[in-house]
């Protein structure tokens, strides 16, 4: 063997040397974050799951170009994000695979009947876990600590509907059909509550599931009771041919929803069966978040398409919690948990602050009518 070869696989050694010892220092600076999210990205309601992962994938990428240090270390924020199909049954076994995959925390999941069964696997690991969009009471009342929401509860939204139902439309005769999901039982429950102490009579209380598509038979037994308004207690996926079948039965009532029915699709799906239809949305109108119409502009120009529903709370979710690892300077879950409970973050959507149970405190509910084929807002009842 040559000096030279020997010389040269010296120099060959000793490079190699430095550049591994580079790409550990690199690294040992650099800490991976993960923050899953969970929502349906296949199936009827896979529009508003993409828009939920949209909401939440701008917050990331908003938060990587900020340049974020936690512990000494600049963080890099990587989306795990899982499709639960809506399923409750799926959504037990996605939250497991989040937990497995070492996420730092959850944004999701979408429907509460997808987020109540995973709250407890993500609380028996101590995950924290935030939905933009889950709205049953139940959710935050099973006593776990690592449950939040960034918008308002049924509890609240089905008293603003009821009773928005009676003063404001006159409603005295009241027929109510839900989907039997956590969410829809839920609202509708919710709303029959404030109704009947607004005053009104329910007529009519009926049942269909979140997979169907033909109503008549439901809307028959509806229109034999004569009553002045319906609700609907469900999502965009069925109310837009509800609505269409109202009006082919010629059933003259008011059509009432919920947030699952205030989408662009629900507009879609009624075609002009949706004029005049009502719904709510917890919070203020985008147009009047404190950062509602900045974000609009992005989320539009980034996807080309507009905002479905949740995709703002689902950016305020992400920051919230980012916001939380700051303050307690660790993505460790346990140390940032008692932060989060504590938080006080000016969101897009409001000023988010939890209460005891992790729901939002002082959160608004907006009214809405389909007016010239768009949703106009009519009313904001709570904190504005």
């Amino acid at each position: 063997m040559s000096l030279r070869f020997v010389g040269s696989l010296l120099f060959a050694t000793l490079l190699l040397a430095a550049c591994g010892k580079s790409a550990t220092d690199h690294a040992s600076n650099l800490l991976t974050v993960r923050i899953g999210a969970a929502a349906p990205l296949t199936g009827p309601q896979a529009h508003l799951g993409k828009d939920n992962e949209n909401g939440t994938r701008m917050a990331i990428e908003d938060a990587n170009a900020k340049g974020i240090v936690i512990g000494g270390k600049k963080v890099h924020f990587e989306l795990v994000s899982e499709d639960d199909q809506a399923d409750p049954k799926t959504a037990t076994i996605v939250a497991q695979k989040l937990v497995d995959d070492n996420v730092s925390g959850v944004i999701g999941h979408l429907n509460s009947g997808t987020t109540i069964p995973a709250a407890k696997i993500y609380s028996d690991n101590g995950i924290p876990q935030i939905s933009p969009s889950a709205t049953a009471v139940a959710y935050t009342h099973q006593g776990f600590k690592t449950a939040f929401r960034v918008m308002a509860n049924d509890a609240q939204q089905g008293q603003a509907l009821g009773m928005y139902a009676v003063k404001n439309l006159g409603a005295k005769k009241i027929a109510v059909i839900d989907d039997r999901t956590a969410y829809g039982q839920g609202l509708a429950d919710e709303f029959i509550k404030a109704a009947t102490a607004a005053g009104a009579q329910i007529v009519a209380h009926e049942y269909t599931s979140d997979k169907s598509v033909d109503f008549t038979a439901v809307l028959t037994a509806v229109k034999a009771k004569q009553p002045e308004l319906l609700f609907y207690g469900g999502m965009d996926a069925q109310g837009g041919p509800m609505a269409r079948q109202i009006k082919a039965l010629a059933l003259n009532v008011k059509f009432m929803m919920g947030d699952g029915g205030r989408t662009p699709e629900f507009i879609k799906l009624a075609g002009d069966s949706a004029q005049g239809v009502y719904a709510s949305l917890p919070g203020v109108p985008l147009e009047k978040m404190p950062g509602g119409k900045d974000f609009s502009r992005r989320y539009e120009a980034k996807f080309n398409q507009p905002i479905q529903l949740y995709a703002p709370y689902c950016y305020d979710a992400v920051n919230v919690m980012i916001a939380a690892m700051q303050k307690a300077d660790s993505a460790d879950p346990a140390k940032y948990l008692p932060a989060l409970a504590n938080i006080s973050h000016d969101g897009i959507t409001a000023k988010i602050q939890f209460d005891d149970k992790g729901d939002l405190k002082g959160g608004a509910v907006t009214l809405y009518q389909v007016q010239q084929e768009q949703w106009q807002a009519l009313e904001t009842v709570g904190a504005q």
